[in-house]
């Protein structure tokens, strides 16, 4: 890319993808500043002096904190068109840029790999990374996914600048700027209900593989992917023919062993849907010349993405869980991998604002009702909101109604220091959610609090 040393703000520098740019960006040598309205209620937010550390200045988010000595300023999605930073860009007359349109322009000075998909991407496009990382291929890479072992003080682990020219991106659709992307290669892991329809993701994912230069690398076990036509792909799968298809599978609580072509693999993660992450990474490595033998010497080692199947409480008696699962599909595999560990499950889950809840009202029903079990339990929190101008014309109640009409339990939850003090009817607690990062929390009070009660039960019962 340019190497010339540029001046950018970012403003509302704190969502997941633009934290990863700005950051990137810092360490590419450039000067950072941003705002964001999370640090103006939160002085103290870990990522504020994440940032900080790696010598980005973060300022109030009321239009001071640039001038015309920038060259651009990059805006969020989220960021309002009439919030002070806005106007302040326009009446200095500097360029300004969105998040999405500005990550294809980076892109497009790489050897880029895509990694796309409405499940997995965030783990399957971290996995690629760590791989190539510990295999010295010196990756670039940038996701909404926090990489735990990316993690450093000034890094939240969700970008990583590296020594070669090759660029791993979360290519999410949401926005619709997948369709700007020109990779290299293309790795696609599913088709679903999410962010668009089935038919809008399904058009923009085949505008994506006909803009790839190189492989695409595509699940032959979606039925939905099964119609996007072009390029000719390379498979991979756990049930149907393909070119890298996963077999003697052996799931257990935390891990995972498969074989591919007779060469053996471990991951260290549950879930048939992390398998599929894993070929698939697999597939893309092989493609690009990796032999199989190293890529299975390292894959046991990465040990996922923040709020993927994150364990807060495993002694064998109880487990408790959180995940970032929040459309229909992830959801009913998370659920699936549970129904695997345990016979009574409580979960907990938090709807991740008002315009996917009332978009995906009906199959987030019918999620719930057909993967609750009699002996399961789902409470429902609020619908998150993180402010703006959404129409809060949903909420949880509607779900729950749906959910109960089917004979499933489930109730709505306005407080959680309520539902921590209710915890113990239940030994195993998964936590699902979406852009709130503080449902981490949740979880971790949870833990704590099985932990206290099984610890006062343990002191009553040696005092008789």
């Amino acid at each position: 890319m340019k190497s010339d040393k540029l001046k950018i703000f970012f403003s509302g520098i704190g969502g997941s993808g633009v934290s990863a740019i700005a950051g990137f960006m810092a360490d590419k040598g450039h000067e950072v500043a941003g705002s964001d309205r999370a640090f103006d209620l939160s002085p103290a937010h870990p990522l504020k002096k994440a940032f900080q550390s790696a010598g980005i200045s973060i300022v109030p988010q009321d239009g001071s904190g640039f001038d015309r000595t920038f060259d651009f300023v990059v805006f969020s999605t989220a960021v309002e068109p009439d919030r002070p930073e806005v106007m302040k860009a326009k009446e200095l007359e500097i360029p300004v840029k969105t998040r999405p349109d500005y990550l294809a322009e980076i892109t497009a000075a790489f050897r880029t790999v895509a990694v796309a998909g409405t499940s997995g991407k965030s783990t399957a496009s971290g996995m690629l990374a760590f791989i190539m990382r510990r295999l010295g291929l010196g990756p670039n890479y940038i996701s909404g996914g926090k990489v735990g072992q990316f993690k450093t003080e000034s890094s939240a682990g969700n970008y990583m600048v590296g020594d070669s020219d090759y660029l791993i991106i979360e290519a999410c659709e949401s926005d619709g700027s997948i369709v700007q992307y020109k990779p290299e290669h293309t790795l696609i892991l599913n088709l679903d209900l999410d962010h668009h329809s089935i038919r809008e993701t399904e058009e923009m994912f085949q505008v994506l593989i006909n803009r790839t230069g190189g492989k695409v690398i595509m699940n032959a076990d979606d039925r939905n992917l099964s119609v996007i036509t072009g390029k000719d792909a390379v498979t991979f799968s756990i049930h149907n023919p393909s070119d890298y298809k996963a077999e003697k599978i052996v799931g257990r609580t935390l891990s995972t062993d498969f074989t591919i072509g007779g060469t053996k693999f471990s991951l260290s993660l549950p879930g048939l849907y992390n398998v599929y992450n894993a070929i698939s990474c697999i597939a893309m490595l092989s493609e690009m010349g990796v032999p199989l033998d190293d890529i299975s010497k390292v894959l046991p080692e990465f040990e996922g993405i923040d709020r993927r199947f994150d364990v807060y409480l495993n002694d064998g008696e109880y487990l408790v869980i959180d995940d970032y699962a929040h459309n229909p599909h992830k959801i009913s595999a998370l659920m699936g991998t549970m129904k695997q560990l345990a016979d009574k499950v409580c979960y907990i889950f938090q709807p991740h604002g008002f315009g996917p809840t009332r978009m995906m009202k009906k199959e987030y029903i019918e999620t719930f009702v057909s993967n609750l079990r009699d002996t399961d339990h789902l409470i429902l929190l609020p619908i998150f909101y993180a402010g703006g101008t959404a129409a809060q014309d949903i909420s949880s109640n509607d779900l729950a109604d749906g959910i109960s009409r089917s004979g499933r339990s489930v109730r709505v939850m306005e407080s959680r220091e309520d539902l921590v003090n209710g915890v113990g009817e239940y030994q195993t607690y998964a936590v699902l959610g979406a852009r709130d990062d503080s449902l981490s929390g949740l979880a971790d009070k949870i833990a704590r609090k099985i932990v206290s009660l099984s610890s006062n039960r343990n002191n009553i019962m040696n005092s008789d």
